[in-house]
């Protein structure tokens, strides 16, 4: 194998070109990113970037020398556009093509935007983040659309900014297909108590030159419109390519998606055999542990293993530090094993069938949450590792 073309380079592309150097690859390594600068860090974008607390240049995930000691073919600001399988070659934007005896895609995602024809702010890239920062202040008015993990941390810093915050959500406990309608009541609160208009159970139709249209006809008067309604994988330059493509490059449990080819982070959906389920995991953790896993694998594909993470994701809203380890989706029960939801200082454990499949914690220290870690990632059953407790009522922390 003399030469890798990795797409993408972000967190998992740079994981995947760091392993491939440290697992001894001699041979030219390709990196291609769409955006002009270095891989840098996103989950400050929404959190230190749009506050203000930090300089862009804290974003970069390495040094530059760092970078330059990988020896790398570095192709940036230049999107792939087209993938031939048969002839092994990437094209890109600018008309090149490089070839390829091994390939990792690592594109990520794009976000969603809303129709109409008022101006949108998105949270993806630093410009993003330095251009919504630009318009946020005391009296100014912000509708954020999408009451995610995303949508949420930038509703709390706007509101600690000074601004005017509506935050809209169409489900009517936000966050509840991914930790719970318990836990999402909690978190709800949180914004309820800094001064948030939160809006759930509302629709939005179109986005106006004056703020946001709901389904109903209600206007939501704002200065700017952030839009944080999921995204979209980055798979169209797969078109034509053969490989299958379905919410995601589609691969197996060792992260190939065809023959050389493996995918890495928010844009590969993968078959996770510790949950028996495919997943699409959008978080920066996850993106690293995929790009090395997948690298590894590409190498050694006669000595590949299964890439079956327990994924990790956090989240900083206010005063709250927000840490969960599995697979939450489709839980049949939750259950407060420390703590109070009340207080917003606890540990919630998830189960699915009969087995423990995840853990949130909220305010907890570390080792309250990393030894759950371990009872999902060994499949513990429901039984022998929680303790005998109502299942949690949501009414109950509303």
């Amino acid at each position: 194998m003399k030469r890798i073309v990795v797409v993408g380079a972000s967190a998992a592309g740079l994981a995947a070109a760091e392993t491939l150097r440290r697992e001894g690859y001699g041979g030219t390594i390709s990196l291609v990113g769409d955006e002009p600068h270095a891989p840098y860090d996103r989950p400050p974008l929404s959190k230190q970037i749009l506050s203000g607390e930090w300089s862009p240049k804290r974003l970069p995930l390495r040094p530059y020398a760092d970078l330059d000691a990988l020896g790398l073919d570095l192709r940036l600001g230049a999107a792939a556009t087209g993938l031939d399988t048969a002839d092994r070659t990437v094209l890109l934007a600018d008309g090149s093509r490089l070839a390829y005896d091994g390939l990792i895609v690592a594109t990520g995602v794009r976000p969603r935007r809303l129709p109409g024809e008022g101006a949108q702010h998105v949270l993806r890239t630093v410009d993003d983040a330095l251009a919504l920062r630009l318009r946020l202040g005391p009296g100014r008015r912000l509708a954020v659309v999408g009451a995610g993990f995303l949508g949420a941390e930038a509703a709390a810093v706007a509101a600690g900014l000074g601004a005017r915050v509506t935050l809209i959500e169409p489900a009517p406990v936000p966050l509840a297909h991914a930790v719970g309608a318990e836990v999402g009541q909690v978190l709800s609160r949180a914004h309820l108590e800094h001064g948030v208009d939160l809006r759930t159970g509302a629709a939005v139709a179109e986005v106006t030159e004056h703020g946001v249209r709901l389904a109903d006809g209600t206007l939501i008067e704002a200065d700017d419109v952030l839009v944080a309604v999921g995204s979209h994988p980055n798979t169209e330059w797969l078109a034509d390519s053969g490989l299958s493509v379905g919410d995601g490059l589609v691969c197996d449990e060792y992260s190939a998606a065809g023959p050389g080819v493996y995918g890495a982070g928010d844009v590969a959906r993968w078959y996770n055999p510790l949950f028996g389920v495919e997943m699409r995991i959008e978080h920066r953790t996850h993106a690293a542990e995929q790009g090395m896993a997948a690298a590894r694998n590409l190498l050694n594909p006669a000595a590949g293993k299964p890439f079956a993470p327990v994924p990790y994701f956090w989240s900083d809203q206010y005063d709250m530090k927000i840490q969960a380890y599995g697979y939450l989706r489709g839980h049949d029960e939750v259950a407060v094993v420390a703590g109070e939801l009340a207080q917003r200082r606890f540990v919630a454990v998830y189960r699915t069938g009969d087995r423990v499949t995840g853990v949130l914690a909220v305010g907890m220290p570390p080792k309250e949450i990393r030894r759950w870690r371990q009872a999902i990632a060994l499949r513990a059953l429901w039984a022998d590792a929680v303790p005998a407790a109502e299942p949690v009522d949501a009414a109950e922390v509303a």
